[in-house]
């Protein structure tokens, strides 16, 4: 649960649940429990959802730091890792291709007309699948909690090929980029990495 908030940020019980396939009202009657204990705190309002306390920040990343030990998968974790960061720049250009066009005077947001510049860009996507898929493949044999990531990449991807754009880069959808930026997140939580220091890891 702890690590569900932490990908999230902030969510509904639903959206921790869909991250494992697990039932809501078990998520919703642990998180509250979770909360009885000062590890997550729910916001109600505008926007609600739940998120970490500054202790059940620390708690998470001591669970963290002691189930990749047990697993005793560190170095796969790692080195699926820095493949995974020779890949993210791609995506990234490819998620900015998707959004901006480049033109004469500079770049222009993309109005997804030229169907021929579109159906470039989902092939780029396609690329950049097919090259994350071993590293997928390694992490979901390292930490059972990495398996839903091949899933949820490749029908992202396979949504897009069919024509449904928004599967591409649409924020709280499980659209390419949002599952891309929570494996990230996955990935710098498990090894007690902060984005900040990234490059200097």
């Amino acid at each position: 649960m702890l690590h569900g908030v932490r990908l999230k940020g902030f969510a509904e019980a639903v959206a921790v649940a869909d991250l494992w396939r697990l039932d809501e009202g078990d998520v919703d009657a642990e998180l509250k429990g979770l909360a009885d204990d000062g590890l997550v705190q729910r916001r109600d309002g505008r926007v609600t959802g739940w998120s970490l306390t500054p202790d059940g920040r620390a708690q998470h990343a001591t669970l963290v730091a002691a189930e990749l030990e047990e697993a005793g998968t560190r170095s796969e974790v790692d080195a699926a890792y820095r493949e995974f960061r020779d890949v993210n720049p791609e995506l990234l250009a490819t998620c900015t291709a998707w959004q901006l066009r480049a033109t004469e005077t500079g770049q222009a947001v993309n109005d997804h007309l030229d169907h021929a510049y579109d159906g470039s860009v989902v092939q780029r996507l396609a690329g950049v699948h097919e090259r994350i898929e071993p590293v997928l493949a390694v992490l979901a044999g390292a930490l059972w909690r990495f398996g839903r990531y091949p899933e949820r990449l490749a029908n992202a991807v396979r949504r897009v090929q069919l024509g449904e754009s928004e599967w591409f880069t649409k924020p709280l959808l499980d659209s390419y980029h949002t599952v891309w930026f929570e494996l990230h997140e996955d990935l710098l939580a498990t090894l007690g990495l902060q984005r900040g220091a990234e490059g200097r890891s």
